[in-house]
């Protein structure tokens, strides 16, 4: 995962792709999964991250967070939700 400090860049996306790439060649046992590349930025144009992952065949996602932390519930509602078979 990459946190940057600033909207999103196609220069961000690039950078992650090199980690995720490096993570596949390097690191990963048989066996394993493919390796998921997280991008958070502060903001991010919908246009800009559709050209810029164009082509990319890596598990590549962009984001915008939030300033401020949600509440922890709030969090172990969001992941619950995600991690729920069938959904």
């Amino acid at each position: 995962m990459d946190l940057k400090l600033a909207d999103f860049s196609h220069e961000n996306i690039g950078q992650l792709n090199t980690y995720v790439s490096w993570y596949r060649k390097n690191m990963m046992m048989e066996g394993d999964n493919p390796p998921v590349g997280i991008l958070l930025c502060t903001g991010k144009d919908h246009a800009l991250v559709e050209y810029a992952l164009a082509g990319m065949d890596n598990h590549l996602f962009v984001s915008k967070y939030l300033l401020a932390m949600p509440k922890k519930e709030e969090m172990q509602h969001f992941l619950e939700e995600q991690i729920r078979p069938g959904v």
